[in-house]
């Protein structure tokens, strides 16, 4: 059964969104495959920023996601892959949703977004790169139509990253 994918809006990050971002994502089931505890405050100001200035640079960022009520739920966008290890030199896709709206396509629909200001703004192939283990997260790639391509040793964890591709 097809269900509507939900009514999603992305936003360039505002000051105001770090707070929001912090907020949500100081979840442990949130951060599992991100280290697995929410970040200080300032790290999201330095993220909100640094996304601001991806998109006044590039067309492109990691947008803040509000939902039909107007609330912010997470982020997805994209941004050049920001590490010294992985798919170096690339555009990364990626998203992250606050625990209340997982399993409601918010993801997906804001994901399919992206991939529309990607295509507008001349990106002709993005990658994601997933934690194994990570089921929600491949879910997504596999609806956007995203291939695993190759994995990279992960510095920080015994295991390897996954990361799938997918030309725009």
């Amino acid at each position: 059964m097809n269900r509507a994918l939900p009514v999603v809006r992305l936003r360039v990050p505002t000051d105001e969104d770090a707070v929001a971002w912090h907020r949500i994502f100081d979840d442990p089931e949130v951060m599992e495959f991100h280290g697995g505890k929410g970040a200080e405050l300032y790290v999201y100001e330095e993220l909100t920023a640094r996304q601001r200035r991806h998109d006044a640079e590039l067309g492109f960022c990691l947008w803040t996601m509000v939902d039909e009520n107007g609330q912010v739920i997470g982020f997805t966008g994209a941004q050049p892959w920001p590490r010294d290890w992985g798919p170096k030199g690339e555009i990364e896709i990626g998203w992250r949703l606050g625990r209340a709206y997982w399993g409601k396509g918010y993801a997906t629909a804001a994901a399919q977004m992206t991939l529309e200001r990607l295509r507008a703004a001349g990106v002709e192939k993005v990658v994601a790169m997933v934690r194994p283990g990570n089921e929600r997260s491949v879910a997504v790639t596999r609806k956007l139509g995203m291939e695993l391509a190759e994995t990279f040793p992960h510095p920080q964890f015994q295991e390897d990253a996954l990361c799938f591709r997918l030309a725009l």
